[in-house]
């Protein structure tokens, strides 16, 4: 049992809302724990499904303007959401609507309810979330909160990517080239954390370009992936225009990619360092609910920077115990636009400190309890 940071009772205090995440990553268990007063209508389960199938206004037969409704997997049923949009129109009843993808919702012209439901996400653990969390026990298993730490989270992560092929993909008919997908999906792994090139993709994987990008949008509505835009506001040096595309869970990467176990400092925890600060970042303005961009910077003559949050923030990630010059090139070219109020690098370093050009080092545990705790954004 994990404390979750993300606050259901306090979204739906006045609002319904759609919550999305991946299968596996606690929706269930948040909503037991949050909402033991609900009345939660589970469309995985059969008879559920069927019941609503035939008679929709049972939702309105069963309930009161009082009683707050969850409609678990809502995108299996999606001709509810006209009962649901009537309701809350009626009664100004709360709702809250679970998926594990919006694909079948927005591909199937389903009712949004015009703007009467907000969207909140749920993301695999945080490091705030786990107690006593130790991040080479996170790397190399799982956010997702069955299986972290758990010796047997190899095997599991195996059968997860596998029903969610068949399940999402296969029984969904989301491609029907199921196998060019698999080829794709291999791939992403592969080039996780990097910038996306379709024609790269396309030629390694034997799919048109035009089919990776369409891929592309099912990782996205699936949720098993995000993309990081790039930052293109700098003039002095013209930045690189394509996005980094990130899958949801390390150890998701790590079965597509059959990572053995990862070493502190080894190349793939550098790797994995990066993924597990990207992950961080997203959960925390999505939690927070801090309308801000997380991009990256890089520009055609090579200078990067890993993380830009809007104009607040802009990062790097080292995992070397000891940040030296050499490390901060890309923050000081980006630091002369004039354009970001504070530059840093999340490093193994066992202390922070400043440097005479204004860039802090933060030990990365630090760095997370700050900004969790608001101190940095």
């Amino acid at each position: 049992m994990y404390r979750r940071l993300l606050d259901l009772n306090n979204l739906l205090k006045k609002r319904s809302y759609f919550l999305i995440g991946p299968r596996g990553v606690g929706k269930s268990t948040l909503i037991e724990q949050a909402l033991p007063g609900a009345k939660i209508y589970d469309l995985l389960d059969a008879s559920q499904f069927q019941r609503l199938l035939i008679d929709p206004t049972l939702l309105a037969q069963e309930t009161t303007a009082d009683t707050l409704v969850v409609i678990d997997e809502i995108q299996k049923l999606p001709i509810l959401l006209d009962e649901v949009h009537r309701l809350i129109v009626k009664r100004k009843q709360v709702f809250l609507l679970t998926g594990s993808s919006v694909r079948k919702l927005r591909k199937g012209g389903a009712n949004l309810l015009a703007g009467r439901a907000f969207q909140a996400s749920l993301f695999p653990l945080t490091s705030q979330e786990i107690p006593d969390f130790d991040l080479l026990t996170y790397i190399n298993t799982t956010g997702l909160p069955e299986f972290y730490g758990q010796a047997e989270a190899d095997d599991y992560l195996k059968a997860y990517v596998g029903t969610y092929l068949q399940e999402e993909i296969k029984a969904e008919a989301l491609t029907r080239n199921l196998s060019g997908f698999i080829r794709f999906l291999d791939m992403v792994a592969l080039c996780n954390g990097e910038e996306i090139n379709y024609a790269n993709i396309s030629s390694d994987c034997g799919v048109p370009a035009r089919t990776i990008e369409a891929y592309f949008g099912i990782l996205n509505d699936t949720l098993i992936g995000f993309s990081v835009p790039p930052f293109l506001a700098t003039t002095k040096r013209k930045a690189i225009t394509r996005a980094k595309y990130f899958l949801f869970d390390i150890g998701v990467v790590n079965a597509l990619t059959k990572r053995g176990h990862v070493e502190l400092k080894s190349e793939l925890f550098g790797r994995a360092f990066e993924h597990f600060i990207a992950l961080e970042l997203r959960a925390f303005l999505a939690y927070q609910r801090i309308d801000l961009p997380l991009q990256y910077w890089r520009s055609t003559s090579h200078f990067e920077v890993d993380f830009i949050i809007g104009n607040k923030l802009a990062i790097e990630v080292k995992a070397t115990n000891l940040v030296k010059e050499k490390h901060l090139k890309g923050l000081k070219a980006l630091k002369e636009e004039g354009l970001i109020k504070t530059f840093g690098v999340i490093s193994l370093d066992l202390h922070e400190r400043l440097t005479d050009d204004g860039i802090i080092i933060w030990p990365w545990r630090q760095f997370l309890d700050k900004l969790w705790a608001g101190k940095i954004i």
